[in-house]
């Protein structure tokens, strides 16, 4: 009988064994599923918005949205840089005008890239695109050859521009979409013309928002960064989601960085489309006033208790400024109630209202308190 006791307690320990490892296979299973991302597959997708589509998946993205994107040629001519000699009275009391050939000129061609966003034929680009250009040629998939567009409108500070090309046909638009909903990591396509390249992709993802950047003269306050290659020639080109939609209006690269490449949002192009088709530029409210920020020392010489604030260092003759009787060095300290801690904050305050709109200016004058309405007037 020992015999028998021997092989029900071998078997109890196989049966212990076989089932534990049972256990230890189904929790590694179970683990895998719950930490490893299972393929995507129409089994297992509700609906497209539910996936999230990475850079593989961008192919049908580019062939539907390519059509809209458009090449920018503007013409510049360019005064050639003459002896100085010729323009001296000494060497023509001597010489006379047998030197004198005329005014001279060159013609250079510009690069570019602009979108179709209304089928009429209107284009957005950037002004720099177009900065001086006597002609401007489009060249548009599916036309032999380029087509000529006008300026509707365009402003040099947002860098922005809108052309109008005349065709007897609609022509595709790209959607604009929300560039307050791209977040840091999300995957964007740029499309453009760099150096030349006809219809170049690349992408990448949003690397940081709300970047301010002084690039060639130009102060751009809210860029979208990112790593998608912009180069020469991208400029006023799409950045897109991988939905096909404009969130980003492709501006500025910093040639000592690789990598590092900005956007104007499409929100900030939103707010001003208005009136660069209606108007031909965007209409911005201003106070007329120059302004500089305070340190203690100019803080205790103005009679301002701290560095709060901005000090009015020139007032514009006939500015709305001077007819509220705001004098040269007045503090600034709340626009509407709203405190103020440095120049830009006064120029954001005054960037928000409506041109006409009074505006409840509190200064420091002399180190007292003193409250000036302003009616906001249209900045020349």
């Amino acid at each position: 009988m020992s015999w028998i006791k021997e092989r029900f307690s071998l078997l109890g320990i196989v049966l212990i064994g076989f089932l534990m490892g049972a256990m230890f296979v189904a929790g590694g299973v179970a683990a895998y599923n719950l930490y490893v991302p299972r393929q995507v597959s129409a089994e297992n997708v509700k609906s497209a918005e539910e996936v999230k589509i990475g850079p593989a998946d961008i192919s049908q993205t580019v062939e539907n949205v390519s059509s809209a994107v458009v090449n920018i040629e503007p013409y510049i001519e360019e005064d050639l840089q003459m002896s100085p000699y010729f323009n001296d009275p000494f060497f023509r009391e001597f010489f006379g005008d047998r030197f004198d050939t005329g005014r001279q000129t060159r013609r250079s061609k510009g690069v570019g890239t602009g979108i179709i966003f209304d089928q009429s034929g209107l284009i957005l680009t950037n002004e720099h695109v177009i900065h001086g250009a006597s002609d401007i040629d489009v060249k548009i998939t599916g036309f032999d050859k380029p087509v000529k567009a006008t300026v509707v409108g365009s402003d040099r500070d947002l860098d922005l521009a809108v052309l109008k090309v005349s065709v007897n046909k609609d022509l595709p638009v790209l959607k604009l979409g929300d560039s307050n909903k791209i977040e840091v990591g999300s995957w964007v396509i740029a499309i453009g013309n760099p150096y030349g390249l006809d219809h170049t992709v690349t992408v990448g993802v949003i690397s940081a928002k709300g970047r301010p950047v002084t690039i060639s003269n130009r102060l751009y306050k809210n860029l979208l960064q990112t790593d998608a290659a912009i180069n020469p020639g991208n400029s006023g080109g799409p950045l897109l989601n991988t939905a096909g939609e404009v969130i980003g209006i492709n501006t500025a690269v910093t040639a000592s960085a690789q990598g590092i490449g900005f956007a104007i949002p499409i929100g900030t192009v939103k707010e001003v489309l208005n009136d660069l088709i209606k108007k031909g530029k965007v209409i911005k409210p201003y106070l007329g006033v120059i302004l500089q920020p305070l340190d203690e020392e100019l803080a205790q010489y103005f009679g301002a208790p701290n560095t709060d604030g901005a000090l009015v260092s020139y007032v514009a003759p006939g500015s709305p400024a001077e007819k509220a009787g705001m004098l040269k060095g007045d503090v600034i300290i709340e626009i509407n109630k709203n405190k103020l801690k440095t120049p830009d904050d006064v120029t954001e305050a005054v960037k928000k209202a409506k041109v006409g709109a009074s505006l409840i200016v509190q200064i420091l004058r002399d180190g007292h308190s003193k409250s000036v309405t302003v009616k906001a007037g249209e900045k020349p």
